[in-house]
């Protein structure tokens, strides 16, 4: 597979209109640090998708998923140790990134995608801001919203297949953002819970 340009994500409950203006001056500053590498990050069911689709239209950006690196639900890190030496590294050194899929129906790895060096890079998931992959980063967007909100979304995007692991995904997602304190990292933090009404942007 070679770099993308994705179609604009369609989010049913709208938000994609409430991104438009955060987008916009995510952009603005992205274009003028000249950011290579952008992370999306922040806990299940905050947009992160959403946001990271948006940018990579406005961008003309190669988007990758972490949702196709984990090996499987227990594979939070795995995911991260994996983006790292599939994808950051080689386009760091100048060479096509190549990762295999996770198809997450199989519960295994399926067909291996491949990524040229590219101007411009989105990574959206959980993991893409950790501590490993800092190195690797122009730019890292945290994204958050009430844990009501976040369940609701995560539900109604993935279906009750989901509803089981929520809670061990979860614990995950709490140790990880513990240990890397990738909030605290972020170069801008983003609300959209719906009480924020347009997503907005803070740092």
């Amino acid at each position: 597979m070679t770099a993308e340009t994705p179609a604009t994500p369609q989010v049913p409950d709208g938000r994609a209109g409430q991104a438009s203006a955060c987008v916009a001056e995510v952009a603005v500053r992205l274009r003028a640090e000249r950011a290579r590498v952008i992370a999306v990050d922040g806990p299940s069911g905050s947009g992160k998708t959403t946001l990271g689709g948006a940018l990579a239209v406005e961008l003309e950006a190669a988007l990758v998923h972490m949702d196709d690196l984990y090996p499987g639900w227990d594979g939070l890190r795995g995911g991260v140790d994996r983006l790292v030496e599939w994808i950051l590294r080689p386009l760091a050194g100048g060479t096509p990134a190549r990762w295999r899929r996770y198809d997450w129906t199989l519960g295994a790895y399926a067909e291996w995608r491949e990524l040229p060096p590219s101007d411009v890079v989105i990574v959206e998931g959980v993991g893409a801001g950790a501590v490993a992959t800092a190195p690797y980063l122009s730019f890292l967007v945290w994204t958050e919203a009430p844990l009501a909100v976040r369940k609701a979304r995560a539900l109604s995007r993935d279906g009750e297949a989901y509803r089981p692991h929520w809670e061990r995904w979860a614990r995950q997602e709490r140790a990880y953002f513990a240990a890397d304190d990738v909030r605290a990292r972020a170069d801008a933090v983003i609300d959209t819970g719906p009480e924020a009404g347009p997503w907005r942007t803070s740092g």
